[in-house]
């Protein structure tokens, strides 16, 4: 007896503890997004867009990676590092398939702090000027690449202990108007930080609280030492980037292949500073010498770690934060979906691994992901067959870079960050839906400016937070309506048969950034739970329940029974409980609306305040020829069951 159940014991434990092969591999799937999408890559539709959409990439790669080098206060030719191992190990890891991975603005200007901090300017007269076998590069050079290199690290590690965690779930309280005035704000101090090279000036490093204001009170204070061949060059720069995007825009439909405007004007600046030696003639600040190759890997400088943990905490987030918002928009454009936490390991690795090839602290940009979606690409084999072209540049292409005027550079960064700018936009909208929101963004833009994105970001959220906290605390509780109370309504002025076509929800609670997920969720509920109680007894009857629950489907590929393509289905939300709402709230009721409209289900809107009405309609395109706002449930029932009514008459008389 005792050696049964020894050996029923080492059975059951056998079966807990060995791993099965086919949970190995979908492990595998779920970890590498690559083995998913690779094996099914079609040659033939896919290759040509992805290597056009690379070749562009690869342009905005090499020019970023050297603006955004100098920006963390390295040497250019780590920026080109920085373009390479990144979105590798992205495209390996990462489920974005719009999401170009390299050197960013905004973690730039983070690890400058620790780099000009750690290993200031003035420090470079007294340190060895003997060059280092690592590329012919200088110890100075050397020891700033180390700091950035060290924060990249950490901030990698930070990020991938979050996956571990699995605290990605927690990005619900990354709100849209926080992340846009984070954004923008972290860009308009991106463009700050150009100002130097815009106008030929040098300038002393400044940063820390109010370090914005700081730089353009020197600006004004040394007005007298603006280069004006560096400012004519400026703006002549800017004007023909403007003009030459804004067309290959406007006429992107007709034409197949856009003009790559940024690689052009690099190679005419860069051969109009080498005929007229800009550089000894008009004092002009140049690019410099770019080494050819690649070193061998080598660990960050590990003893820095502890001080630099505020900037690696800066970058784990601030990166994260504007990577997740590009994957997630990506995937809403072109349907399909992206995993929070698998994006915190994607991202936290190619920080982590990249450091090791000096390379400065990476994320997805705004530029390089619009340029992927004008492009056409479709896989992340265009990042790939940019990474293919960085390296072209790197042994071969570097070196010609030398006469590129840091001018030039700075107004293609400029440029570049267009798309953040013009999210002051964004205010018109939050202003016209929700003003709470429009003063969240405003707060969060003041403070990324005043003091830095990562000190925004924590505003922003914890403003949200509080906010939500104390509207949800000054709410009105309504009494929730009775599903039977409701039905008996119902069936006193409709007969059976249109009965089994229509549901009722009551919206009881606030909808708000914080339950929009699980208002979708609650809602499906309700309607499984109503039709489980409520068994038809004739197939067309179950045909027309199961039309509601496939047209709400939230797509996790749980399989319905299929429509009938005859009949409709209505449903009706109950809006007298939903006392107040913000931008995510009227987004998701829009979506809902969309959604079933697509899938040829009525929806109906009742007890709805004009504050929601005018949001709505503001918010989304609601083009619909019944209407869909009504006083009342039972007008809503009564305007549903006289269209039926007339329908039937119509099909009466055709027949």
């Amino acid at each position: 007896m005792t050696g049964a159940r020894k050996k029923k014991k080492s059975v059951l434990w056998n079966k807990m503890h060995i791993p099965h092969c086919e949970d190995f591999k979908q492990w595998c799937r779920r970890r590498l997004p690559i083995l998913e999408w690779a094996p099914h890559y079609n040659l033939r539709e896919n290759l040509l867009p992805d290597t056009v959409s690379g070749i562009m990439l690869a342009v905005q790669q090499v020019t970023q990676g050297l603006a955004f080098a100098m920006l963390s206060s390295v040497h250019p030719v780590f920026g080109l590092y920085g373009s390479l191992f990144p979105a590798i190990i992205y495209a390996i890891f990462g489920m974005g398939r719009h999401v170009a991975t390299g050197t960013f603005a905004l973690t730039s200007l983070i690890s400058a702090n620790a780099v000009e901090r750690l290993v200031p300017s003035s420090s470079q007269n007294l340190t060895t000027q003997s060059n280092t076998s690592i590329l012919g590069l200088s110890d100075f050079e050397m020891q700033r690449i180390g700091i950035a290199a060290a924060v990249a690290f950490l901030g990698g590690v930070i990020q991938v202990a979050i996956f571990v965690l699995q605290l990605g779930t927690t990005t619900f309280l990354l709100t849209e108007p926080v992340i846009s005035a984070m954004t923008t704000g972290a860009a308009t101090h991106v463009v700050t930080s150009q100002v130097k090279y815009l106008l030929g000036m040098k300038m002393p490093y400044i940063s820390g609280p109010l370090g914005f204001f700081y730089i353009y009170a020197y600006v004004f204070e040394n007005i007298k030492s603006v280069r004006l061949e560096a400012l004519l060059l400026s703006l002549l720069s800017i004007v023909v980037l403007v003009l030459v995007k804004e067309l290959n825009e406007h006429f992107k439909r007709k034409i197949k292949v856009v003009l790559p405007v940024d690689l052009v004007l690099i190679i005419a600046a860069s051969f109009a500073c080498y005929c007229t030696n800009m550089e000894n003639t008009y004092g002009l600040e140049v690019v410099g010498h770019i080494p050819k190759g690649i070193p061998s890997p080598k660990p960050p400088s590990m003893h820095v770690l502890s001080e630099v943990i505020t900037e690696a905490f800066g970058v784990a987030l601030v990166g994260y934060v504007a990577s997740l918002a590009l994957a997630q928009g990506s995937a809403k454009k072109f349907k399909y979906s992206v995993d929070d936490n698998q994006e915190f390991l994607a991202h936290g690795l190619s920080n982590v691994i990249s450091s090791f090839f000096f390379c400065i602290p990476s994320a997805a940009a705004m530029g390089r992901t619009v340029g992927l979606y004008s492009t056409g690409a479709k896989t992340q084999v265009a990042c790939l067959i940019s990474c293919v072209l960085v390296l072209v540049v790197i042994y071969a292409v570097g070196p010609l870079l030398y006469w590129l005027p840091m001018c030039v550079l700075a107004s293609i960064i400029v440029v570049g960050l267009k798309g953040m700018l013009i999210q002051f936009r964004d205010l018109k909208k939050y202003w016209n839906v929700d003003k709470t929101d429009w003063g969240i963004w405003v707060s969060t833009y003041i403070f990324t400016i005043c003091f830095a994105a990562n000190v925004g970001l924590l505003f922003g959220v914890v403003s949200t937070i509080a906010t939500v906290i104390c509207r949800f605390s000054r709410a009105k509780t309504l009494s929730i309506k009775n599903m039977t109370e409701m039905e008996f309504k119902v069936k006193t002025e409709m007969d059976g048969e249109n009965l089994q076509q229509v549901k009722i929800i009551s919206i009881n609670n606030p909808l708000v950034f914080l339950n929009t997920k699980r208002f979708h969720t609650e809602l499906m509920n309700i309607i499984q739970k109503e039709n489980d109680c409520n068994q038809p007894l004739d197939d067309i009857s179950k045909c027309e329940q199961n039309t509601l629950l496939n047209s709400l489907s939230n797509g996790n590929g749980n399989e319905v029974s299929q429509p009938c393509p005859n009949e409709k289905c209505s449903l009706i939300l109950d809006c007298s409980g939903l006392t107040f709402f913000d931008y995510s709230g009227v987004s998701m009721l829009v979506e809902v609306f969309v959604d079933c409209k697509n899938r040829s289900v009525d929806v109906s809107l009742a007890h709805c305040t004009a504050s929601l009405i005018k949001a709505m309609k503001y918010c989304g395109n609601l083009d619909s020829e019944k209407p869909i706002f009504f006083d009342s449930v039972s007008t809503a029932i009564s305007h549903i069951h006289s269209s039926k009514t007339l329908s039937k008459l119509n099909d009466q008389s055709e027949v």
